[in-house]
């Protein structure tokens, strides 16, 4: 018998306020993603690919913008893939996929009129985001865009920069002090202690065990915007940028 979530609204929220602790502009570069989704359809119901997209935050605004999009949420994490499937139902294609193997793409269902993806690549090294980028570029149908919306710093901009992270910093904390959000491992350990995530948690140790978790990746944006041209996109750039994030886009 499988169990279910009783209510997956109430997770959802609680994720999204502890993301929104790390980026209070989160929803404007979500804003900026569907704007460009918006002008590759024409009108028509994307279809869209959340790539590395946990709980189905992506999807879920796509689906409030566009009710007639047909979504693929992707991604590896057993406990926000729970989260997807009990707040999605059969709204959305939701598939378990492993970025760092070349065979990730192999289930998804459609070629894609756009593939977005947030705060989710970082954790990627190098040389296998530059190879991602070409794999994304062959789901997409031509004519299609990828969005990227990651920490991508103004490399042109280093000490505003480094003010503005600070800043930030200082706000998350006070936020934290103030019990207005849960910090990243307050979340995990919530999920932990919860009677049908519990044994997913216990799947997410076995695939992220902490002694070989990637380090953080974050090179600037001109980086991205050179790695999507090198990766076949004919048009690359900046889409949308908050302090130290960022987002690219290419086109097919």
């Amino acid at each position: 018998m499988t169990a279910y979530l009783t209510d997956p609204a109430a997770w959802q929220l609680s994720w999204d306020r502890q993301q929104e602790a790390f980026l209070p502009d989160r929803e404007h570069r979500f804003a900026a993603m569907l704007d460009a989704v918006d002008a590759v359809t024409d009108g028509a119901p994307p279809r869209l690919l959340d790539l590395a997209g946990g709980t189905g935050t992506i999807t879920l605004r796509t689906l409030a913008r566009f009710p007639s999009a047909r979504a693929t949420v992707l991604d590896q994490d057993p406990v926000l893939l729970s989260i997807a499937r009990a707040s999605l139902a059969d709204r959305a294609t939701v598939v378990a996929a492993d970025l760092s193997s070349p065979a990730w793409s192999r289930d998804l269902p459609e070629p894609f009129d756009a593939v977005l993806t947030a705060t989710a690549l970082h954790w990627l090294p190098a040389e296998r985001v530059a190879t991602l980028y070409a794999e994304i570029r062959e789901v997409l149908r031509p004519g299609g865009v990828f969005v990227n919306a990651d920490h991508m710093p103004d490399d042109t901009m280093p000490g505003l920069t480094k003010r503005l992270i600070a800043r930030a910093d200082a706000r998350r904390a006070a936020a934290y002090a103030a019990g207005a959000a849960s910090t990243w491992r307050e979340w995990w350990d919530h999920a932990a202690a919860d009677d049908v995530l519990a044994p997913r948690y216990r799947e997410r140790e076995q695939i992220y065990p902490a002694a070989h978790t990637n380090p953080e990746w974050t090179p600037p944006a001109a980086w991205h915007v050179e790695a999507l041209r090198a990766a076949g996109f004919a048009e690359s750039g900046v889409l949308w940028r908050g302090g130290a994030d960022a987002a690219v886009i290419g086109l097919r």
